[in-house]
């Protein structure tokens, strides 16, 4: 927390989720804050799906930077899906159907052919009824996050500074699910209401890697976590709940809720926010349920982000009256300072924010635009930033990583990071004034 004129501001950072291609971007807003004294004065980092990833190495590795730049770039050389494909689990299981399918094939042309479509239904049956426990994909990647990447180490080996929040969906209530060095929870359990038990948890126990995979495992493609007996400080406790974790993205996918959210442990005053998203494809062709289900999921989300951005940056304004200097992978470097103009024209631009630009009300209402914004050019350095950002052919290399856990080239790496680190010094420059002026 840093203290200007006599004001305390507690500073927060959200890092959005995406896969690797967020977890590589968001080194980028790392490494450009800490190049602009920011970084250090971060009070809360809160994390989404792949941005839990570099969350959760910054809170681990964090002291040193260069050793944390250097971890995050070996995670992302390693592929998740490769590890889940070769592993013992899933090559068993593998065999294990396959076989079953082969021999169905064969009794088809035997006097057994009956026993044949049996099989069939039998082993179609036993994987729908029993596929978390047949194939739990998410404790495979749990597994080789532990032995990758967080060696093993809980949530009470973090660093104090800044703390770390990684974010769950919680299927059970409908809400998200926290954890962090001193508490892990759903308000719901937190504050379950008058004549209710509250339910708390044990963080100084709980695997800062099946942390991170509840965050990560995606509705369709993996498996949901579920938090066993031994991490909660009741025992008695896990008969009446049962959490049931999966990517945080399904209820906020920039992991902005919880530095927002009023009366929260969690809440920031200013919040830098570095989200991984890109515009949504279109798709043309729908073959089966699955691509629906996929499809139709995808539309949620993007719909979810769209309110959230209505609520946390265009209608902050109005409703929080926070410092948010947002900033996207999705979004041209040159359309931010005509945002910015906009966004001052129609008023939407904090006051406070204004006048540590030396935009006073008065050139506001003489409506002094073309004035204004030279000078704001010149006070932000808007050529030295505009001269270094990512070619056309690097942008479009950033924006064409999918949303997985495969591994990256350096190529992909180097244009994500690139980009990251120019919206992020342009944007906080204009939207987080204060945090440059406490310097």
């Amino acid at each position: 927390m840093i203290k200007i004129k006599d004001r305390k501001f507690k500073i927060g950072l959200s890092l959005s989720g995406g896969g690797y291609r967020a977890a590589i971007y968001h080194l980028g807003t790392l490494r450009k804050l800490r190049e602009m004294g920011i970084l250090e004065k971060v009070d809360v980092i809160s994390t989404i799906s792949g941005g839990s990833i570099t969350g959760a190495c910054y809170g681990l590795k964090g002291e040193n930077f260069e050793d944390f730049e250097k971890c995050l770039k070996a995670i992302v050389q390693k592929s998740i899906i490769k590890g889940i494909l070769l592993s013992f689990r899933f090559i068993c299981i593998a065999f294990f159907l396959i076989s079953i399918v082969l021999l169905s094939l064969y009794l088809l042309f035997t006097r057994f052919a009956w026993v044949s479509t049996l099989l069939l239904i039998s082993m179609i049956c036993c994987v729908l009824i029993f596929q978390f426990k047949i194939f739990p994909v998410s404790t495979i990647i749990n597994r080789l996050y532990s032995k990758w990447f967080f060696e093993g180490k809980a949530l009470k080996d973090f660093n104090p500074t800044p703390l770390i929040a990684i974010n769950a969906t919680n299927l059970e209530t409908g809400r998200p699910f926290t954890f962090s060095k001193n508490k892990m929870s759903d308000s719901l359990y937190e504050h379950p209401g008058k004549g209710h038990k509250s339910i708390r948890f044990k963080p100084e126990q709980f695997p800062i890697s099946l942390a991170v995979a509840a965050s990560t495992c995606v509705p369709f493609a993996f498996t949901p976590i579920f938090i066993d007996k031994k991490y909660f400080q009741d025992e008695s406790d896990f008969e009446s709940i049962r959490p049931c974790l999966v990517d945080g993205g399904v209820y906020d996918n920039q992991g902005v809720h919880k530095l927002t959210q009023k009366n929260s442990s969690y809440e920031c005053d200013v919040v830098i926010v570095s989200d991984a998203g890109n515009m949504m494809p279109k798709i043309s062709s729908f073959n089966n349920v699955l691509q629906l289900l996929m499809r139709t999921s995808e539309i949620f989300m993007n719909r979810i982000k769209n309110y959230q951005m209505i609520q946390h940056v265009y209608d902050n304004y109005r409703f929080n009256q926070k410092s948010i200097a947002y900033q996207s992978l999705g979004w041209d470097l040159e359309s931010c300072l005509d945002g910015f103009m906009d966004n001052l024209k129609k008023g939407a631009v904090l006051k406070e924010v204004a006048e540590l630009h030396g935009i006073s009300q008065v050139e506001i209402d003489s409506e002094k635009w073309d004035v204004i914004q030279e000078r704001l050019m010149r006070s932000i350095k808007y050529a030295e930033i505009i001269a270094q950002k990512p070619t056309d052919a690097e942008l479009t290399t950033a924006r064409g990583v999918k949303t997985n856990l495969t591994k990256l080239e350096i190529k992909q790496i180097d244009a994500l990071v690139k980009h990251a680190e120019c919206i992020t010094e342009l944007q906080v420059k204009l939207y987080a004034p204060i945090l440059i002026s406490s310097e």
